[in-house]
């Protein structure tokens, strides 16, 4: 893998997917280092004229009235960097730190965050290296950036904190010592500049929104299964339909599914259907479409805060220019992020719905009684729609929006937050009920399609999907403990490849 080179502007959902959990080596493209220098000379400038900048040379919050003295000015950033160190509990995921970090870098990218270069250095060297600092996940209201824990990330500049190295979670000192890294300390305006954006909360909605992408794939090959074993009728599916109406993510989920078909007597018309299906069986690509497009749209605005300078104050050296604002606020993304997660919860509603058709002796249009040959004795995957169930009405309640939850702080200075680490917890929590919910489809349409065999061949994408499923859950012939293969599907899901193995076979189903 080449390395991913630091300019500020460009960065995509899967450099941050890269770096993040598959290693990739980050270097600062010179442009930008010189960027950073220009900055930061210019801020010098400031400091020395004792112009009032606010975090430079002021508190923060609601102490941004008081003006710091000259022998304040550095230690302030220290302090500042420990106030906000307050996060709680568990430790995010080192993916999701080293992704907060690589957004950091991004920022300073643009030379409008006025730190020292060693700051920034620091960063590549710590995500290079493989040390990871120990962030609570829980504190950040979305707004002054993720304070909390991108201050955790921040203590490391000073030595202190905590940090993965190795698999081993050790003392900042001792992690940045064993790696080999200097500890730069922090000089005016490096500690307010490593803290003052929604980094964390920007980093988990793009590793979630690549995870997302994924699941919707596989929750149209599910719907491909589901659709074969109850003999639906596939002109809805038409592309033209779908390009009648214009939604791109409508012709997007028709073509994968048709893709997933293709090559099997349903599709060839061998098959004998009804007239017009439930809206569960004729309106998936409507419904997944729907939320393509709102990933689509989540998507675009990520990358914009990805690229954007998230940050305050802002400095513009070629304007001489120090300019307070609000560039830290979480809304732009944990607005689009919220309804992306409810998107998920929709998809799953529908998944859920066809699972019933399928258990349903009165719509499965001739399957066994919940899918098992000694119905009375047995009660097959009945309880298994009881489980997806559960997982459905979590999934509703964390469909809130949590963008209008905002609660004062900081005594009414930072009177409206956006709440996006809520919004980014929330959604990690939706697609983790999501794999399991799929993932129960997946078992119910691969026992569905076993009974269906001796009627008919199957599309390529489908049998293909059911070998893999076939590799890891036995059929149902006989009742037994069902929560190990509920849970072994969800991991299957969650891993992937049942949708890396049918795009081997049918092509990308984006």
């Amino acid at each position: 893998m080449e390395k991913l080179i630091i300019t500020g502007n460009n960065l995509r959902i899967e450099d941050i997917v890269n770096v993040a959990r598959r290693g990739q080596i980050v270097e600062l493209h010179p442009d930008a280092r010189q960027r950073i220098n220009n900055c930061r000379a210019m801020l010098e400038k400031k400091i020395v004229a004792h112009e009032i900048m606010y975090g430079v040379n002021t508190g923060i919050g609601e102490f941004s009235e008081v003006v710091l003295n000259d022998d304040q000015i550095k230690d302030f950033q220290k302090y500042l960097v420990y106030n906000h160190a307050a996060g709680i509990g568990d430790p995010a995921s080192e993916e999701i730190v080293r992704a907060s970090m690589l957004g950091r870098i991004n920022v300073h990218a643009h030379g409008n965050s006025g730190n020292r270069l060693e700051i920034t250095e620091t960063y590549i060297e710590m995500l290079n290296k493989g040390v990871t600092p120990f962030v609570c996940q829980k504190g950040s209201v979305g707004a002054s950036g993720d304070l909390a824990p991108m201050s955790q990330i921040a203590l490391l500049l000073l030595g202190e904190g905590k940090a993965f190295y190795k698999g081993e979670l050790l003392e900042g000192s001792e992690a940045m010592k064993r790696a080999g890294i200097s500890v730069p300390g922090l000089h005016a305006r490096d500690g307010l500049a490593a803290i003052n954006g929604s980094n964390m909360l920007t980093a988990m909605s793009a590793l979630w929104l690549y995870d997302a992408n994924n699941w919707l794939k596989q929750a149209e090959i599910a719907a491909s299964m589901s659709l074969e074993a109850l003999k639906a009728n596939m002109k809805p599916y038409t592309a033209l339909l779908h390009e009648l109406r214009g939604f791109r993510g409508a012709v997007r989920s028709a073509n994968a599914i048709n893709k997933c078909i293709s090559g099997g007597d349903l599709k060839e018309g061998r098959v004998k259907s009804k007239v017009q299906d439930a809206y569960s069986m004729r309106s998936t690509p409507q419904v997944i479409g729907a939320a393509h497009d709102m990933l689509a749209y989540a998507r675009s605005q990520v990358e914009i805060e990805l690229n954007g300078v998230g940050d305050n104050p802002i400095f513009v050296p070629e304007k001489n220019l120090a300019l307070s604002g609000a560039n830290f606020q979480g809304s732009p993304v944990s607005v689009p992020m919220d309804i992306a997660g409810a998107c998920i919860t929709m998809v799953s509603v529908l998944s859920e719905r066809r699972m019933n058709r399928l258990n349903n002796p009165a719509l499965s249009v001739g399957l066994p009684d919940f899918l098992t040959k000694g119905a009375g004795m047995f009660s097959g995957m009945m309880l298994s729609q009881y489980t997806a169930d559960m997982l459905i009405v979590e999934q509703r309640i964390l469909s809130v929006p949590a963008s209008i939850q905002s609660i004062p702080a900081a005594a009414d200075q930072e009177d409206f937050v956006s709440m996006g680490m809520n919004t980014a917890i929330k959604n990690n929590q939706i697609i983790d009920n999501a794999y399991g919910i799929l993932g129960i489809e997946f078992m119910a349409a691969a026992q569905a399609l076993d009974f269906r065999k001796s009627e008919y061949s199957f599309g390529k994408g489908v049998q293909t999907a059911k070998d893999t499923i076939r590799k890891y859950i036995d059929f149902l012939d006989i009742d037994r403990p069902l929560y190990p293969d509920h849970t072994r599907m969800k991991e299957l899901v969650k891993s992937c490849e049942i949708l890396h193995e049918v795009e081997r076979v049918v092509g990308n189903l984006e």
